[in-house]
């Protein structure tokens, strides 16, 4: 029994950790020679040379197709708008009042979207705002309590001013 446990902890002198010491220097990446098995240092960085030298030849490989296909999409947009042109031309009458209709039916569906997201991101604020459920308050609630007493301090003095006022002017 001792000996089993011994064997899955690092080998039969027993001790050691479940996964050897070489496997975890590898992994880690804590020196040159994690194999220990007569690699010496320079085959060590000849590996790492190897590694960031087949880490560039991919990043190039895919930036080159990347570049590829950027230039065919410019290639195919060239060609539509020499073919699209003469087209264009001919049914402009009818395709430019339709063209400011569709930009305006996009701009009215987008704002309308966008306002809408923004409604319901205020009134999600204000229910957190409003309910006393939770311990802490959402973002920004102490600057709208400053400015609702700063707003309740200004209507007493105006109050109180214009209360002012009157008396002066029944008394004169």
């Amino acid at each position: 029994m001792a000996g089993e446990q011994g064997h899955h902890r690092g080998g039969a002198q027993g001790g050691g950790y479940a996964v050897g010491d070489d496997y975890m220097r590898a992994i880690r990446g804590d020196d040159y020679n994690y194999g220990g098995h007569g690699q010496s240092q320079g085959q060590g960085q000849n590996q790492a040379v190897a590694v960031t030298l087949g880490k560039g030849v991919a990043a190039a490989a895919a930036a080159g197709s990347m570049l590829f296909l950027s230039a065919l999409a410019l290639t195919g947009t060239v060609v539509a708008l020499v073919i699209a042109t003469p087209v264009m031309v001919i049914f402009s009458p009818v395709l430019v009042p339709a063209a400011i209709a569709v930009a305006l039916l996009t701009t009215g569906f987008v704002s309308s979207g966008a306002l809408g997201a923004a409604a319901m991101g205020v009134l999600a604020w204000m229910y957190r705002y409003l309910s006393h459920r939770t311990s802490s308050s959402p973002p920004g609630s102490d600057k709208v309590d400053h400015a609702g007493a700063k707003l309740d301090s200004k209507a007493h003095e105006v109050k109180n001013w214009a209360q002012q006022r009157m008396d002066q002017a029944r008394t004169q």
